[in-house]
């Protein structure tokens, strides 16, 4: 799994425990199924997409801002350099 990967997916679990919700509470509040949530959890799958986050920062009631504000991507090395 890409740093950027395991971020996104330590921030999706970090903010259902915070909010207390469910990944199925989740996929109903982003209007998503459940499996594009663990999709984007899934250490398996290689690819993040925004877009897809945007979704599930709907479902949250956030802002990219306010997802992307996390100590957890502050942490991430540059890609390139």
């Amino acid at each position: 799994m890409s740093d950027l990967k395991k971020a996104v997916s330590n921030r999706i679990m970090e903010l259902c425990k915070e909010k207390n919700m469910t990944i199925g509470l989740l996929a109903t509040s982003a209007g998503v199924n459940p499996s594009t949530i663990y999709v984007l959890i899934d250490p398996t799958k290689k690819t993040v997409g925004l877009k897809t986050v945007k979704i599930i920062c709907d479902g949250f009631g956030i802002t990219l801002g306010e997802f992307f504000n996390a100590k957890v991507f502050d942490e991430l090395e540059q890609e390139m350099k």
